[in-house]
């Protein structure tokens, strides 16, 4: 399994990257598999220096604000109107409640059609397994204003856990056990950010990852462009007794 950042930035894209979007591929039945963790705004350009949109073979959004899901716009437009593959099938998206309603809402489409000829829509539901060519992918609700989930992928053996957006819950123990690699929001600083319920700092990250057991590696992602990624990895470091990695963009890693 292999995990690309195409975009790592948290809150909205920033100067050096866009908003959250993680490319994760695996070798199955004689091709690459192509699964597409979120989909935030400025993604989709960068996406295309390592895949072309119609080798998609599904998206999972972990919820439904703007830096997780709004270049789905722009993936629609790819499959409705490029002209170089006619016809094409329809990307599997998965997504919380509505989440075919609310994007086609997004692009300024009414009822009935949507984006329903271009994509097929399905709901995600808390621990409800569901297989993807190779990967096995798990949603675990989590803590955050909107509904959201994050996502454990499995395949080949190993496990990539991807929080999404979230601050400390139950859900996270299941979610991160014995994770290969944990892909943790770190949005906030200790000392700083004093609301709860929102985005996880990187000591309350590393504290769930250790709480978790198991977990072979850390790295922080979702960082708004106003903090210090050394802050965050320094808050982090203190609980986790590993190296503590940043998500770097268009970096790739085999799990």
């Amino acid at each position: 399994m292999r995990l690309t950042i195409v975009g790592c930035s948290g809150s909205f894209a920033g100067p050096s990257s866009p908003a959250s979007c993680y490319l994760v591929q695996a070798e199955h039945e004689g091709r690459t598999w192509n699964l597409v963790l979120d989909l935030g705004n400025g993604a989709l350009g960068a996406l295309q220096r390592h895949i072309d949109p119609l080798a998609i073979d599904a998206v999972v959004l972990t919820h439904l604000h703007s830096d997780h899901c709004l270049d789905l716009c722009g993936l629609y437009v790819v499959q409705k109107y490029c002209p170089t593959v006619v016809p094409r099938s329809r990307i599997l998206v998965y997504g919380p409640r509505r989440t075919g309603e609310r994007m086609a809402r997004a692009y300024d489409m009414t009822s009935p059609d949507g984006m329903h000829h271009e994509f097929d829509f399905r709901e995600l539901v808390d621990r409800d397994a569901i297989r993807i060519g190779p990967f096995s992918v798990t949603p675990h609700l989590v803590n955050h204003p909107a509904e959201a989930y994050g996502i454990r992928v499995e395949a080949d053996g190993e496990v990539l856990a991807y929080t999404g957006d979230t601050d400390t819950c139950d859900g996270l123990k299941p979610l991160f056990h014995n994770a290969s690699l944990v892909l943790t929001d770190s949005a906030f600083v200790d000392g700083r950010d004093v609301v709860r319920d929102i985005h996880l700092s990187g000591s309350r990250a590393a504290q769930a990852a250790v709480d978790a057991g198991g977990v072979k590696r850390l790295m922080l992602t979702h960082i708004p462009p106003w903090n210090d990624p050394a802050v965050c990895q320094a808050q982090a470091a203190a609980v986790w007794p590993g190296d503590v990695e940043l998500a770097v963009p268009d970096a790739v890693y085999d799990l």
